[in-house]
């Protein structure tokens, strides 16, 4: 039973950090899910679609991340943790995510804003101007957030030093960064 409330637990605190996390980026770019997104849920408002991608994106890396944990927590003769005594490093991973993606969305931010990163086409024509910087900033913190959690559906996309999440579907040739 343990082990299933490990996973279970871990499930729920991804799910929650999602969809805090996409309810804060629906917020600062709502583009960055109606254009940078499969058109899954029929609305542009941003606490429908942070709820709805948070979930979507999230719940399967806390299966992924519970299963090993609830093994590694259970089995063998080393002393097993209980699911009280892996909340606070759960919380702690959270809380490290979130200052990754905090970081770096406010990178993507400075760094669109001054140009050295941009989106190019097709993907600059479906957003209004005055939308790039924000979209490159929610793309920059979501991009953060995933590599931080260590879970395995990050497909890297070199281009300069930048680097796209499997997450959006957009293809890492729509992005430029200039390194010069």
């Amino acid at each position: 039973m343990q082990s299933l409330s490990i996973i279970l637990m871990c499930i729920v605190a991804a799910v929650m950090y999602g969809v805090g996390h996409d309810q804060i980026t629906a917020r600062v770019c709502v583009e960055y899910f109606t254009v940078g997104h499969p058109p899954v849920f029929d609305t542009d408002d941003p606490t429908l679609l942070g709820i709805g991608w948070g979930i979507i994106a999230t719940w399967w890396v806390g299966l992924l991340l519970g299963i090993p944990l609830a093994l590694v927590s259970r089995a063998g003769s080393r002393p097993k943790r209980s699911v009280g005594s892996l909340i606070r490093p759960i919380a702690w991973l959270l809380v490290v995510m979130a200052v990754c993606s905090l970081v770096a969305g406010l990178m993507g931010w400075l760094l669109a804003r001054n140009g050295a990163v941009f989106l190019v086409e097709p993907l600059a024509s479906e957003l209004p101007a005055d939308r790039h910087v924000p979209f490159l900033a929610d793309l920059w913190a979501h991009s953060a957030s995933a590599p931080s959690r260590l879970n395995l559906r990050v497909e890297p996309l070199q281009f300069g030093s930048c680097f796209v999440d499997g997450e959006l579907p957009i293809d890492g040739s729509l992005l430029l960064v200039d390194t010069g």
